[in-house]
């Protein structure tokens, strides 16, 4: 649901059931979909895909596993048709009363209530109910007949219990701070400079600059900048990094992925050494190793393939202050709208919609509307300082690869690196 100026713009509702049936031969994978869930519609799916052996049926047959899911019924669990509307009525009612200089709000709220039945031909089964809610708040301010926008969002793995007066105060301060920031923000002068990561959604640097390109396919068939290297000191010792699928409520944790591998917690960085990539059962098979529980995909039209979770680095000793103050002309970079990489090469650009510049150790200029442009590897082995000072970000974060979107999250302390591109 979408409330504009206190009308709503813009509802729906969707349910969708179906099941995705898959063979694997070695790396190649047949797959189909289909949204008839008698044993006729599931059979006629099976042998429309290239099978090295006839499919069992398992769990006791087709009708036994495949029940038309329960989705519909446990929308309850969420806020409904009239609680979604008087929820963001009191979003847009607390930005007006907190400042002013609030014009708009454009407040968006989402739910997606999702249950998955899985059975591999090996025996595994399991069965998940996986919620999933988000707010998202657009303010638009005016002052001096100038007017800026921001936002503020989160996502999490909820249901009714998301929604609350604590998480509206968070979250309109937020948006209403990020657009007060920008009337006093301008752009400075390219150039290469030292670059401080603050902490928290300076995270998508590990997810677009370095995440990426530890996915296994990516890995298997050499196109990632960091094949053949597993093992190998890629960055300083201070930098330890995670892909993590077991924290609680977060929008990338898995009880199981969608391959039946449990979730797990998986160390792909151990002090500067590169310790694993994120496998699932195809690439683990590939590289004789096990799976990370990194199969993920969108729905059942989808075939799984290596996605991350939440990625975050895990903290050091420095104090944030002290990073900082390290700076003899630099930026801090706050907060991001998008990011993008070339897996290969390993080249990154980011889009920084908030940040300072750093002027002998001092915060002494609000900045907007950079580019930080630099090179995964790169970057890694320039980090010299890692603040104590971990936060995972938990934004409306959905990461896009082969057309297919799931939801994830990304945290990092305050680092320092020495060199990248500012624009």
């Amino acid at each position: 649901m979408v409330l504009q100026d206190g009308k709503v713009s813009q509802a729906q509702q969707v349910c969708l059931y179906g099941a995705g049936i898959r063979s694997v031969r070695g790396t190649e994978t047949s797959y189909a979909y289909t949204m008839d869930l008698s044993e006729e519609g599931l059979t006629k799916a099976a042998k429309s895909i290239k099978a090295p052996s006839p499919l069992p049926l398992v769990g006791g047959g087709a009708d036994t596993l495949f029940t038309p899911l329960s989705a519909r019924e446990r929308m309850g669990e969420g806020l409904g048709e009239a609680g979604a509307y008087r929820f963001l009525l009191d979003v847009e009612a607390k930005a007006h009363a907190l400042d002013a200089s609030v014009i708009r709000v454009k407040a968006y709220v989402s739910q997606r209530m999702q249950e998955v039945q899985f059975a591999n031909s090996d025996g595994t089964t399991f069965h998940d109910f996986r919620p999933r809610t988000s707010l998202s708040v657009n303010i638009v301010m005016e002052r001096g007949g100038k007017t800026q926008m921001g936002f503020a969002s989160r996502m999490m793995q909820m249901g009714a219990e998301f929604f609350s007066d604590a998480l509206i105060d968070e979250v309109v301060r937020e948006a209403i701070q990020r657009t007060d920031f920008l009337f006093a923000a301008s752009q400075i002068e390219g150039g290469e400079m030292p670059v401080v990561m603050a902490a928290g959604s300076s995270g998508i640097l590990l997810h677009e600059a370095i995440g990426h390109a530890f996915e296994a396919d990516f890995i298997r068939t050499g196109d990632s900048i960091f094949t053949g290297k597993l093992g190998q000191q890629i960055c300083h010792p201070s930098i330890s990094i995670v892909d993590d699928g077991t924290l609680p409520g977060d929008a990338g944790m898995l009880r199981y992925d969608d391959e039946g591998v449990p979730g797990q917690r998986t160390v792909l960085v151990h002090e500067g050494r590169l310790n694993s990539y994120l496998y699932d059962r195809i690439s683990a098979r590939h590289f004789g190793v096990e799976p990370t529980g990194n199969g993920r995909r969108e729905s059942f039209r989808c075939p799984p393939i290596p996605r991350m979770r939440s990625t975050y680095m895990l903290p050091g000793e420095a104090k944030e202050e002290d990073i900082i103050r390290s700076v003899r002309r630099g930026i801090l970079a706050e907060s991001f709208t998008n990011g993008q990489v070339q897996i290969g090469a390993g080249d990154f650009t980011f889009f920084m919609k908030t940040g300072w510049l750093i002027e002998n150790g001092k915060l002494t200029r609000p900045l907007r509307d950079l580019n930080i442009i630099g090179n995964g590897p790169e970057a890694l082995r320039r980090i010299s300082m890692v603040g104590d000072n971990l936060r995972i970000d938990h934004s409306a974060s959905m990461c896009g690869k082969e057309g297919q979107k799931v939801a994830v999250s990304q945290g990092l302390p305050t680092v320092l690196i020495d060199k990248l591109i500012v624009g």
